[in-house]
């Protein structure tokens, strides 16, 4: 485990799920939701505070929700401006509840099979202080989460919503740190329900053993 850091986190689950047919956040994986084996990433790996955008499914997000978790929810009023909407409003309510926290990991609620030493790697990383964004990568391809330092915060906010935060990442590759890891999940994109029947047989196939 990556010693304790002052790194928040931001999970995005604002989404429609429209090609899903129903909240990502509350799909059940095993005994939990997707929405909790994120959040249990980040807090072993000591994120705090957590931060987790909702949006139309406001009341599925929270319902999904570990009992015990410190973690809250901050709605996005605009969900349809897309993902970066989201990653503005949980930035927002850091900046505004949290000014000592120096970064933050951003993880997506469809990315449920990250390790979590996966994201104690990217924490350590981080806490190098040598580069703005540091990005895990697998086999050359890169992935999720990834973590935002809070000197690159401003740039993405003034970035238009119908944009992404790749042009951020993108505009100068120098701040850019690729942490290679050997987790397949930093790619593993739940969006269909192909997608999640593949998820279900392929935890259930492992025992539904965490990494």
């Amino acid at each position: 485990m990556a010693p304790r850091s002052s790194l928040a986190a931001v999970v995005l689950a604002a989404g429609a799920s429209r090609r899903m047919g129903a909240p990502k956040a509350a799909l059940q994986l095993g005994d939990t939701t997707l929405l909790a084996r994120v959040l249990d990433g980040l807090e072993v790996a000591s994120c705090a505070p957590i931060v987790v955008v909702a949006g139309a499914h406001e009341a599925a997000v929270r319902a999904a929700m570990p009992a015990h978790t410190a973690a809250r929810v901050v709605v996005n009023d605009v969900p349809e401006r897309g993902q970066l909407s989201s990653l503005k409003a949980g930035l927002r309510h850091l900046l505004a509840t949290a000014p000592a926290v120096t970064g933050a990991v951003v993880a997506l609620v469809d990315h449920p099979m990250v390790a979590r030493e996966t994201v104690a790697l990217l924490i350590a990383a981080a806490g190098e202080g040598r580069h703005s964004i540091v990005i895990p990568t697998y086999r050359e391809r890169r992935g999720h989460p990834i973590v935002l330092m809070c000197h690159v915060w401003d740039e993405i906010l003034a970035t238009p919503d119908d944009a992404s935060s790749r042009v951020v990442v993108r505009a100068d590759p120098g701040r850019v740190r690729e942490v290679a890891v050997t987790d397949p999940g930093i790619l593993i994109d739940v969006d269909t329900p192909e997608d999640m029947a593949l998820l279900i047989g392929r935890a259930s196939g492992a025992g539904a053993q965490r990494r």
